[in-house]
C-alpha cells in the first residue's frame, strides 16, 4: 500500500519522494494512525540554557510529540546553543520555528520553512527563504513547507510588528479559508493557523473546522491555548497538532495536566 498516495495528494508526491525517517513522514503517519501531536515551543530569549535540564525531563513526561524551538526575534547563536542543549536530554524531533534566518542550526532534525501567506511583505513570502539557501542547500535538516497564516486574536503580536503584516479578521473565515487552499494549491506541506504568542484569543473553532474541510494537508494550531480544554477543543475541530507554549512560560506546571498515561 502507497502511504504517501494515500496521506497527501497525488501532485505533492508526485516527483519528490517523502524520507520515511523525516519528521514529515512521522507526521502524516501519526496523523494516519488517528494520533494528535503536540509541540511544545521554546524561545531561545525566554529559555536559560541551565533551565533545559528539568524542563525537558518534565517535557519528557508529557504527552508531548516535538518540540518547536524558535521566536520571532532571537539574538544570534542562542537558537543553536539552545537546540543543542535540548538534544543532550531527549529523544523527541527538534523542529525549528524561525523568526529569521539566524536561526537556522544544523543541530535540530527539521524546520518549518516558513511563507507568511496571510500577509503583502515579499521578505515573509519568498525573500527570507531566498536568503536561507545558501545554510539549507547543504543541510541534513527536513525542510517542511509551512503556509502561515496569521490571524488577529484581540492584541499585536510579536509577528506582526517584526513582519510588518497585518492578521487576518477572525471574522472573514472565507478569506482564512481561501489562504490556507491557496498555500495548499502552491505546494505547502502543513498549514500553520497562529493567533500569536501570548494572544488574548487561541484560533476559533469555527476557523479550524472551516479549513479542515478545504485542505488536505495537516493542519498546525498554536497562539493563545492555555489548558487543556482549549487544546482539546483545537483537536476536536481538526487541528492534526496543537503548539502551546506561553502557557509552559507561566507556569510549567502544567506539564502535571499533560503526563503520559500509565
Amino acid at each position: 500500500m502507497n502511504l504517501k498516495g494515500l496521506l497527501v495528494p497525488m501532485w505533492l508526491t508526485k516527483d519528490k519522494d517523502i524520507k520515511t525517517n523525516s519528521t514529515y513522514h512521522q507526521i502524516i503517519k501519526s496523523i494516519a494512525e488517528g494520533q494528535k501531536g503536540l509541540a511544545v515551543l521554546i524561545d531561545p530569549d525566554k529559555m536559560m540554557l541551565e533551565n533545559v535540564p528539568d524542563f525537558v525531563q518534565k517535557l519528557n513526561a508529557s504527552i508531548a510529540t516535538y518540540i518547536f524551538v524558535g521566536g520571532s526575534s532571537v539574538d544570534d547563536f542562542a537558537t543553536e546553543a539552545l537546540v543543542i542543549e535540548i538534544k543532550k536530554h531527549t529523544q523527541l524531533p527538534i523542529v525549528l520555528f524561525p523568526g529569521d534566518v539566524t536561526q537556522i542550526t544544523d543541530y535540530a532534525h527539521a524546520i518549518l520553512f516558513l511563507s507568511l501567506i496571510s500577509g503583502t511583505n515579499p521578505e515573509y513570502l519568498i525573500g527570507k527563504h531566498i536568503d536561507a539557501v545558501s545554510k539549507l542547500k547543504h543541510s541534513n535538516l527536513d525542510v517542511i513547507p509551512t503556509g502561515y497564516i496569521l490571524i488577529a486574536n484581540g492584541k499585536q503580536t510579536a509577528v506582526e510588528k517584526v513582519t510588518r503584516t497585518k492578521p487576518l479578521s477572525r471574522e472573514d473565515i472565507p478569506r482564512i479559508v481561501d489562504t490556507a487552499k491557496a498555500g495548499e494549491l502552491l505546494g505547502m506541506q502543513l498549514v500553520y493557523l497562529e493567533a500569536g504568542s501570548g494572544a488574548l484569543h487561541p484560533v476559533s473553532v469555527d476557523i479550524i473546522s472551516a479549513v479542515k474541510k478545504e485542505v488536505s494537508i495537516p493542519i498546525i494550531v498554536g497562539g493563545g491555548i492555555r489548558n487543556t480544554q482549549q487544546m482539546e477543543s483545537a483537536y476536536q475541530a481538526g487541528a492534526d497538532l496543537v503548539v502551546i507554549g506561553t502557557a509552559f512560560e507561566d507556569d510549567d506546571r502544567f506539564f502535571d495536566k499533560l503526563r503520559k498515561k500509565t
